[in-house]
C-alpha cells in the first residue's frame, strides 16, 4: 500500500472488508483532521477510502501537514488490518 504524488497531491487507496468499516475508519479520522484543521479530499465507494492531500490555501502543494495527516490515516489503516488479521 504505497502513497504517491499525483498533481500536486499525496493520494492513496485504502481498502477495507465493507463499507461499514470503511465508513468506521473515516469517523475515527475526523478528530485528528479536526485537530490538524487540516481536511482532505476523500471519496468512499462500498470499501474502498480514495484520499488526496493538498494544502489548499498554499497554492495547492504538498506541505508537512499532508505528510502529517498521511501518516496518521497510515496508522488508522494499520490498526484496523492489525485488528482484522
Amino acid at each position: 500500500m504505497t502513497r504517491s504524488e499525483k498533481d500536486g497531491q499525496l493520494v492513496k487507496s485504502y481498502h477495507f472488508a465493507s463499507f461499514e468499516n470503511a465508513l468506521e475508519r473515516m469517523n475515527k479520522a475526523w478528530a485528528e483532521i479536526s485537530r490538524l484543521d487540516h481536511h482532505p479530499t476523500w471519496t468512499n465507494t462500498y470499501s474502498t477510502v480514495d484520499v488526496s492531500l493538498c494544502t489548499h490555501h498554499l497554492w495547492n502543494k504538498i506541505w508537512p501537514k499532508d505528510y502529517e495527516l498521511a501518516h496518521i490515516m497510515d496508522s488508522l489503516y494499520t490498526s484496523y488490518t492489525n485488528a482484522s488479521a
